[in-house]
């Protein structure tokens, strides 16, 4: 942006709307063509306000993890009981990724089929690793709690049921981004939940 020249664009407004290209298509999949014209900007400004693609893309990333990832992880810790919280979090998770509003799927997940490609910023790549992780760490720290709190034995291992559940977690992004139906993806919660130790 020249200086002294206001920004003629909301900033905010178009991120969100690069958010969506990029929840639908992943980095690689998104032009710049298509981010352009979905922001209603030119490539100048986009550089000028956002930086090259893949800081575009981190910047998506984070508003992504405070509008929708920060909600599960709400879910997670507001609910007292161990098992349920868990639970609230899948299902809350679910929610997100059948809302007929947005792009459908997980913006993480449908990332992460870019790691591994020689073309995909080593940035980009971390930072959607760290995403993943950050889900997993949420859970693994609830189920401590949980432990600590009698709602677990005390013999289970948190952070191979953390995995689990985070697996789940992925495994329903997957289904959610290929079209499966909310009735199913709750049926996949239940399912999993069976698998809480007793």
């Amino acid at each position: 942006m020249d200086r002294g020249r206001p920004r003629s664009f909301d900033a905010d407004a178009a991120l969100d709307r690069a958010l969506d290209v990029f929840w639908r298509d992943g980095f690689q999949g998104a032009a710049l063509s298509t981010l352009t014209r979905a922001m209603g900007i030119n490539k100048p400004s986009l550089y000028a306000a956002y930086g090259d693609k893949a800081s575009l893309y981190l910047k998506a990333l984070q508003r992504y993890a405070r509008k929708e990832s920060a909600r599960h992880v709400q879910a997670l810790e507001r609910e007292p009981d161990g098992r349920k919280a868990v639970e609230s979090f899948l299902r809350s998770t679910v929610r997100s990724l059948t809302d007929p509003k947005k792009p459908g799927g997980c913006f993480v997940v449908t990332g992460t089929a870019d790691c591994g490609l020689d073309d995909t910023p080593a940035e980009v790549q971390e930072a959607l690793r760290q995403a993943l992780r950050g889900g997993e760490l949420a859970l693994r720290q609830r189920l401590q709690r949980a432990q600590a709190d009698g709602h677990l034995p005390t013999d289970v291992d948190v952070a191979a049921l953390a995995a689990y559940f985070g697996t789940v977690m992925s495994g329903l992004g997957v289904q959610a981004k290929a079209g499966a139906s909310r009735a199913k993806l709750e049926s996949i919660v239940r399912a999993a939940m069976l698998a809480w130790p007793q």
